[in-house]
């Protein structure tokens, strides 16, 4: 009788060891809480402030700064808000002309660009991620991928045609029959 009690009390001691373990690395400590991301330990993001980078003076003559003095290549906090609220503003360069090393600059740099440019680099990627993705298509799948367009039913068109001409109608009147593609399953053509 002692060993069998023994035996049915090894499952129960399991049982509890398993319940009370976890249990106890949620002490005070908040360890367990502070492992999981349950506290928060980040600074407080209204208290960190950025600063301007350092930057080289264009001569070396320039005075050194006076104690206390604002940072010329810091923007005030009206700037730095219209900047957070349209990112746009940042990008945007002043209103002056230039000097005249950048009016060179831009003029030997060649004949101006046209308009429609970002259509053509637009049709050129589009081109280049459909065949990357017929690539990878076939890559991935050991098969090539279907014709674009959509099959015409040549039957059913042939049909439809002789019945608008012989009610007189437009052939362009009534839906075109297409052939529907059969939906292939998981597994189908892999093997």
């Amino acid at each position: 009788m002692g060993t069998s009690c023994l035996r049915a009390g090894i499952p129960a001691l399991c049982l509890l060891t398993a319940v009370t373990l976890p249990l106890a690395g949620c002490g005070s400590g908040g360890g367990l809480a502070r492992t999981f991301g349950l506290t928060r330990d980040a600074p407080d993001e209204f208290t960190v402030t950025t600063r301007a980078p350092l930057s080289m003076p264009p001569d070396f003559a320039v005075r050194p700064p006076r104690p206390g003095a604002p940072r010329p290549q810091e923007q005030s906090e009206r700037k730095q808000a219209e900047e957070a609220l349209v990112p746009q503003a940042a990008l945007e360069s002043p209103q002056s002309g230039g000097s005249a090393g950048q009016a060179a600059l831009v003029q030997s740099a060649g004949p101006a660009v046209s308009d429609d440019v970002r259509q053509g680099v637009d049709a050129e990627s589009r081109a280049n991620r459909e065949a990357n993705d017929r690539f990878i298509d076939r890559l991935l799948f050991w098969r090539t991928p279907e014709p674009p367009g959509i099959a015409v039913d040549p039957a059913k068109e042939a049909k439809r045609l002789r019945e608008n001409a012989a009610l007189g109608q437009n052939p362009d009147a009534g839906d075109t029959p297409i052939i529907q593609p059969h939906k292939k399953g998981w597994l189908e053509g892999l093997f």
